[in-house]
């Protein structure tokens, strides 16, 4: 019987947002978040949305387009078939929520938080994260692509599924990460901290020269000029 030959199938993308080629423009009231406020098939322009604190807060099938999310705070929120494109979602505040069918390009992100969380689905393009946090989050089929990630976090996240292409991940803290199909690849992983989460990950050769340090602190390595 001949030997099995292992196929090296290409990675599954994330599912791209189901979104109707027309919406309803969204109104003022539209930006004043709620409790338990359903926000379904809005287009959101250059507005700014406000509602610190809020809860159970769904949107679904929406699209946002220089949209500003900054310092908004939302807890149990779910945005599903969702699209971002140049919005400002610095310092959001998301605690236990989900984030499912998603794109999310050129957006400022520096500083959102994303706690015990759900991504799946999602494709991160372009976006400027840095000190973004994603602790505790459990993120499947995700992508993130020329994205500057510089101190951010994943720490005690289960990613499974999720590639970083071409990302700054310059001090960016993994550690007590899980990881499962996990790659990297034209990254730069300098100063990463958590290197033993890497187990089960694939790295770029490349790649792996950012790691050195990191992997010579984990075994007590003293590396000399």
């Amino acid at each position: 019987m001949p030997a099995r030959t292992s196929v090296n199938r290409p990675p599954r993308e994330p599912k791209a947002p189901k979104i109707p080629k027309t919406l309803t423009e969204a109104g003022e009231a539209d930006t004043e978040l709620v409790h338990d406020g359903k926000y379904l098939s809005l287009e959101y322009g250059a507005v700014h949305l406000s509602g610190a604190g809020s809860e159970d807060v769904e949107f679904e099938r929406c699209r946002f387009t220089d949209t500003a999310f900054a310092g908004v705070s939302l807890r149990r929120a779910g945005f599903g078939d969702v699209a971002f494109k140049g919005c400002d979602l610095a310092n959001l505040r998301l605690s236990g929520s989900r984030m499912l069918n998603a794109t999310v390009s050129n957006c400022r992100m520096t500083g959102t938080h994303m706690v015990e969380g759900v991504v799946r689905d999602v494709t991160f393009d372009g976006c400027r994260a840095d000190l973004a946090g994603f602790r505790f989050c459990n993120l499947r089929d995700v992508v993130f692509r020329d994205c500057n990630l510089s101190e951010a976090t994943f720490q005690n996240a289960e990613l499974t599924n999720v590639r970083f292409e071409n990302c700054k991940l310059v001090a960016t803290q993994f550690s007590h990460a899980t990881m499962k199909a996990v790659r990297f690849s034209g990254c730069d992983l300098s100063g990463v901290a958590g290197i033993q989460s890497f187990a089960g990950a694939t790295v770029s050769g490349a790649d792996a020269t950012g790691l050195l340090t990191a992997m010579a602190s984990a075994l007590g390595i003293k590396i000399e000029d």
